[in-house]
């Protein structure tokens, strides 16, 4: 059997917990056909790039499957007939990783940006005292002006 992760975007209209179900109406699909879901993320409600049939928004569902290619086509199938997904991607991988995805960790895990190491100090404060302002316009451009 292969490894697969999917990503799928419900609607926006529909209730968490009825995106919650719509996952778990595919993971169901996946193991009728053989298959097993080893991973199911809920990453929520969030902005969409750019509408996609009318909607703004659309809660986002990752699944890290352990399944033969035909359970993953049924599973893309059904999710095409679902009037409930916007979109879908199945990307076959080499191995699962068992750890939260980018999405799920937090901004603190993640570390954080810390000094600015070998970049030096922020622009501004290495920058010293302005230059002196230019002199008015000499008196003979004054004069080709007039």
């Amino acid at each position: 059997m292969a490894f697969y992760e999917c990503v799928l975007i419900a609607r926006q209209d529909i209730s968490a917990a009825q995106a919650e179900q719509l996952g778990e109406q595919f993971a169901q699909i996946v193991r009728d056909n053989g298959g097993q879901v080893t991973k199911t993320e809920q990453w929520g409600l969030k902005t969409l790039t750019y509408k996609i049939k009318k909607n703004r928004k659309g809660h986002y569902v990752l699944f890290n499957i352990d399944a033969p290619a035909a359970a993953v086509l049924e599973m893309e199938r059904n999710m095409s007939i679902n009037e409930d997904v916007l979109r879908y991607m199945s990307v076959r991988v080499d191995a699962l990783d068992a750890n939260p995805s980018a999405m799920m960790q937090s901004r603190g895990e993640r570390g954080e940006r810390g000094d600015r190491g070998d970049r030096g100090p922020r622009r501004f404060d290495d920058r010293g005292p302005r230059p002196p302002r230019r002199s008015e316009p000499s008196q003979a451009a004054e004069g080709e002006n007039a």
